[in-house]
């Protein structure tokens, strides 16, 4: 067992999992209207491998009030709501992804682009937060991740990646998302505790996860009907995982012709991560450096790193 999996075992319990999560509760931006731009990359915790790099431009306006495909999303009654469209962008490579043949017993390469509508539902009454996204897109050489790697590792002097002719195959991208949080604890706005779980059901990820966070600092909460101007805080993100499918793993559903897939048997159904970072807020902009760290996804590695940044601002 390695020093990341006793990080995460500090924290026994369960919290929901994903890629470029912009919805939890304690990213909330105070407004209505803002953009905020969200970025990962393993660069930041020294590696080139595994989840290699996403990024999600997040837009929340009034007018996506009117957006049709909100009567998919779940908004409840007697709660505060924003609406928002966000473009989403995920890659994956092996370790030795410089090489041209397959990496046989690593992960593929791979790469996803998709649309989201998403709707965030506050409850300042129950000191709850319910969210709801429809993600549609493609997993493939259609999604660029080749050429952006390509031109990334250029510009920066890198290894050229060259099993990118292995990746997944084209596939649609159709996932649904709901999410649950509530406020267990909550103390002179300097600490907050809250449990949430969460639901990915598609043709991307299918998996089921719970768990807390908890934030210290100088809060805001989002359940207040009292917002401050000026947050500062330290956030932590225990979680763990029930996984039912991945593509980006297991290839997409509809096309089986990726020349190289993780068999079932090799992925690890229970996963483990620690998430934390610093955030920091005024009444108009927001920012946020993030770690993250993950147990092994197939059963022939070992554990991932990455790390993430977000600029927001409102308007």
């Amino acid at each position: 067992m390695n020093y990341r999996l006793y990080l995460i075992l500090l924290f026994p319990s369960f919290l929901f999992s994903q890629k470029i999560d912009h919805l939890v509760s304690f990213r909330d931006i105070n407004s209505t209207s803002y953009f905020r731009f969200n970025y990962e990359n393993d660069y930041f915790a020294a590696t080139d491998e595994n989840y290699t790099q996403g990024y999600n431009f997040e837009l929340v306006l009034p007018i996506f009030e009117r957006n049709p495909l909100n009567f998919l999303l779940v908004e409840p009654k007697n709660s505060k709501i924003k609406y928002g469209l966000a473009i989403e962008h995920i890659g994956f490579t092996p370790n030795h992804y410089e090489r041209s043949e397959i990496q046989v017993g690593d992960r593929p390469f791979a790469a996803a682009i998709m649309l989201k509508s998403f709707v965030m539902s506050t409850d300042t009454i129950r000191n709850s937060r319910f969210s709801s996204a429809l993600s549609v897109g493609l997993i493939g050489p259609g999604a660029f991740g080749e050429e952006m790697q390509v031109g990334i590792h250029k510009a920066t002097g890198n290894k050229k990646p060259l099993g990118w002719r292995h990746q997944i195959k084209n596939d649609v991208v159709l996932n649904y998302q709901l999410g649950y949080e509530k406020e267990l604890v909550s103390y002179n706005e300097r600490v907050s505790v809250r449990a949430s779980t969460n639901l990915q059901l598609g043709t991307l990820f299918t998996n089921l996860s719970a768990g807390f966070n908890m934030t210290l600092g100088w809060l805001d909460t989002p359940f207040s009907n009292a917002r401050k101007g000026f947050r500062l805080y330290l956030y932590s993100q225990p979680m763990v995982k029930l996984v039912g499918y991945d593509a980006t793993l297991q290839g997409g559903l509809l096309n089986t012709d990726s020349p190289y897939t993780i068999p079932n048997a090799d992925i690890e159904r229970f996963t483990a991560q620690l998430d934390y970072g610093l955030i920091l807020q005024t009444r108009t902009l927001y920012f946020e450096f993030s770690r993250s760290l993950i147990t092994r996804e197939i059963s022939t590695l070992g554990s991932a790193a990455w790390g993430g940044m977000k600029v927001g601002f409102t308007f």
